[in-house]
């Protein structure tokens, strides 16, 4: 047992993450937006339900509101939409205690905005790359095992790490502790960048990267990122098929079609056939976290005068999309890698 943990945001990461811990006997509290999916979350007949090929489980849990939640955690493990993340802070803050820290499970650079209303040193940062989506209230179905890391802001090992990482353990037994976690978080934004660009499509992760077509538009995509984590003075980290090496400013396209491969590969072995991105597209039809992630890295690139055509390009047609200008259509992508080439 490590402490009162408290789950914010009890969705496709939160839900699968939580779960376990909770079947591992940890004590956990979840705490999200959605009063139907926490009625849920606490039906005595079903509960939190993880259905899959990796785990399954049902059973309550304890779950709030955030107008409901009470008392104050010593662990808190931040898995709400980065574009979330401000406010989400904003609620936690009263509810940590005063030794307490934040883990966050996000993907992009939902650490920096979550440091800004809590204060760096109360910040772990964490990366998980696992398939999961929220399939309906109370139900989340976990598609594959991904690499999961954490690490301390500043890369040192501190007593708390240790106890969040045996906590992740109990999810993902090979997750890692890392004293370079920005080299994974940066990594992830150039293998997101694909996923995004996956988004627009219709037919799938594994069948949008098959296309031999793309490559150039892989290589930009990724590049532009890798590049900017570069000048942030970060070597990005490779996992899951993901090689940032293969996509660097001296790769060559056999390398860059290796890794494109292999990312695929990854993802026909699972049960998660597209991003979570296109499922806030084309199922939930709401905003996605383009800007959160993406626009992030666009405007660090400008910051260290670095163009970027591709990720630019993206991201005005993820927008077209969020606002109805634009449907998802296999055809984008091609359109798109010819508005770059030209």
């Amino acid at each position: 047992m490590s402490g009162r943990i408290l789950i914010c945001g009890a969705g496709a990461v939160g839900g699968a993450v939580g779960a376990a811990l909770v079947d591992a006997g940890h004590s956990v509290d979840f705490v999200d937006m959605d009063a139907e999916h926490v009625a849920a979350l606490r039906d005595p007949g079903r509960g939190l339900v993880v259905e899959g090929p990796v785990r399954s489980r049902n059973g309550p849990v304890r779950a709030w509101t955030a107008d409901e939640l009470d008392g104050q955690w010593d662990k808190v493990m931040l898995c709400v939409k980065a574009h979330h993340t401000a406010a989400a802070a904003a609620m936690i803050a009263p509810h940590l205690a005063a030794t307490g820290s934040v883990l966050t499970l996000q993907n992009g650079l939902a650490a920096r905005i979550a440091a800004d209303g809590l204060g760096r040193e109360r910040v772990v940062v964490g990366f998980v790359n696992f398939g999961a989506d929220r399939i309906g209230d109370g139900r989340i179905m976990l598609g594959n095992r991904g690499a999961v890391a954490l690490g301390e802001w500043d890369g040192r090992t501190t007593a708390r790490l240790g106890e969040y990482f045996r906590l992740l353990g109990d999810f993902e037994p090979d997750a890692v502790a890392t004293p370079d976690i920005w080299s994974f978080i940066w990594g992830k934004l150039a293998y997101a960048a694909l996923l995004f660009a996956e988004a627009t499509a219709k037919a799938g992760i594994a069948a949008t990267l098959d296309r031999p077509e793309l490559l150039p538009l892989w290589r930009a995509l990724a590049g532009e990122a890798i590049r900017t984590a570069r000048a942030e003075g970060v070597v990005s980290t490779g996992f899951n098929g993901f090689d940032p090496a293969a996509f660097g400013p001296r790769s060559r396209a056999a390398e860059s079609a290796a890794s494109i491969r292999a990312i695929a590969d990854f993802y026909r072995g699972g049960a998660k056939p597209h991003s979570g991105v296109w499922r806030d597209l084309a199922v939930h039809r709401r905003k996605t976290e383009v800007d959160t992630q993406l626009g992030m890295v666009v405007e660090i690139a400008a910051a260290h005068g670095l163009a970027t055509p591709a990720l630019s390009g993206l991201i005005a047609l993820i927008h077209r999309i969020e606002n109805g200008a634009a449907v998802q259509d296999d055809a984008h992508l091609a359109e798109l890698a010819r508005a770059i080439a030209a």
